[in-house]
């Protein structure tokens, strides 16, 4: 843990808020990345003030006064002005504070390690004599340097920061994030409580915003997974013509009753006054549809195994990673769906920038809770799918049913691979024509989780 304490010239007086005014939301700063709370004062605190307090000034006081005893009205004056010393400090005690949480990165993989920047800072001309800070962090993730304690939420732990801060100064502790787990992580919210140097008054104030930190799932090379670097999907042209470039015109014939209208060249037909079609160049092209399976075990509603779902779906970025890397259009389509959600995750085809981040992200969410078998999702996409893509298949399982779609969707031209963790016979009669890759080290062991018990 790292402490770093800076202080900083006050802005011109004429800028300065004024101290003590009262604000219901937090006025938010600019800063690359960071949350920032601009914080005044707040309704609710916590006390340890009573009216006993100026029941004894009284008291005293009024005893001093009747036998003449100085001594006692003297400490009933200076209890009168540490209460309200204490009671104005404790007013100002949150004003101008500024609370910022910045990451080096905002996405990362697993098994990096990313740094985490906290900062505080009083841009005020009085000194905060204690300030508290709780922070919400995720309990799956590590972090390095300070100690994460539990909530009443399993997945979700708070760190704990105090700090004594001189006028206009600013400190800076920096912790480091160990990316153990693929997901999106929520920082926040915060919570933080300061009072007077006499311990008499206290008053919190809350942060309600949220970070987002996103883990992808760790992304391999095709070799390290056992797969062939060159054309690990079967050849990227078809021994029959499956799909046309339509923006490839190699020239025009006469037209087919089953051509598509599209196809008509209007300028040729107008020459011969016979209706002519286009003559598309074949595409040696790759659009690759990945289709994920998220159940580990034949009757998913049973629970999962952790270690093979996220096998599974490393596999899976791995894949959609090397399609991007090969400027192949590349989609995803997966039986789980998102945190909170019953909505299956479908990314279409595409190969513009943000496509692959796109898949990360989906995959980053993706849960163990399977909407249906992955035989039927694949027959209730399979219309919808772009003709002539290669369709590859990722699962740990492979089941009978499974097979015979394939088969069946094989036979109809469907261009297909079947990439497994467990071992599969490539000779195997209802994979026959089907591109068969076993991955290496697919199948570790692992407890199963059911369903009910998975991290939120």
């Amino acid at each position: 843990m790292a402490d770093d304490r800076e202080r900083f010239q006050p802005p011109p007086l004429a800028s300065n808020p004024l101290l003590g005014r009262d604000v219901t939301e937090p006025r938010a700063f600019p800063g690359s990345g960071g949350l920032r709370g601009r914080l005044i004062v707040d309704s609710t605190k916590e006390t340890q003030w009573s009216d006993a307090w100026l029941a004894l000034a009284l008291l005293l006081f009024l005893i001093g006064l009747v036998f003449r005893q100085g001594s006692m009205v003297v400490i009933a004056g200076l209890l009168a002005i540490i209460s309200a010393m204490a009671w104005l400090w404790d007013r100002l005690a949150l004003g101008g504070v500024e609370y910022s949480r910045t990451f080096a990165e905002r996405r990362a993989f697993v098994g990096e390690t990313i740094d985490l920047h906290l900062t505080v800072t009083n841009r005020k001309l009085l000194p905060i004599s204690w300030l508290r800070i709780s922070d919400r962090v995720p309990m799956t993730l590590p972090l390095q340097g300070i100690e994460v304690l539990s909530t009443d939420v399993s997945t979700v732990g708070r760190i704990s920061l105090v700090f004594a801060l001189r006028w206009y100064e600013r400190v800076q502790r920096h912790y480091q994030i160990q990316c153990v787990q693929r997901g999106f992580f929520p920082f926040g919210p915060v919570e933080l409580e300061a009072g007077d140097l006499f311990g008499l008054f206290s008053r919190k104030r809350r942060i309600p915003g949220r970070q987002w930190f996103i883990v992808y799932p760790r992304v391999e090379s095709l070799t390290d997974l056992g797969l062939p670097p060159k054309e690990p999907f079967g050849p990227a042209k078809a021994v029959r013509q499956l799909f046309d470039d339509p923006l490839l015109t190699v020239g025009v014939r006469d037209y087919h009753p089953e051509d598509d209208l599209r196809r008509v060249h209007w300028k040729a037909t107008a020459r011969r006054q016979a209706l002519q079609s286009r003559v598309y160049e074949p595409s040696t092209a790759h659009n690759l549809i990945i289709l994920l399976n998220v159940a580990t075990l034949t009757k998913h509603w049973h629970g999962y195994i952790p270690s093979r779902m996220e096998r599974v779906v490393s596999v899976a970025a791995s894949i959609a990673a090397y399609a991007a890397e090969q400027r192949w259009p590349v989609g995803i389509l997966t039986n789980g769906v998102l945190p909170d959600s019953d909505q299956a995750v479908k990314v279409l085809p595409g190969r513009s920038p943000t496509q692959l981040t796109r898949i990360m992200e989906a995959l980053a969410s993706v849960s163990p809770v399977a909407t249906q078998h992955i035989e039927d999702l694949i027959r209730q996409e399979n219309p919808k799918l772009p003709w002539g893509s290669t369709l590859v298949v990722v699962t740990a399982i492979v089941t009978e049913p499974l097979k015979a779609t394939l088969a069946n969707l094989q036979a109809s031209g469907r261009r297909l691979a079947l990439v497994s963790l467990e071992p599969v016979d490539p000779a195997d009669p209802l994979l026959r024509g089907i591109f068969v890759r076993t991955v290496a080290g697919g199948m570790p062991e692992g407890e199963v989780v059911a369903l009910a018990e998975q991290p939120q």
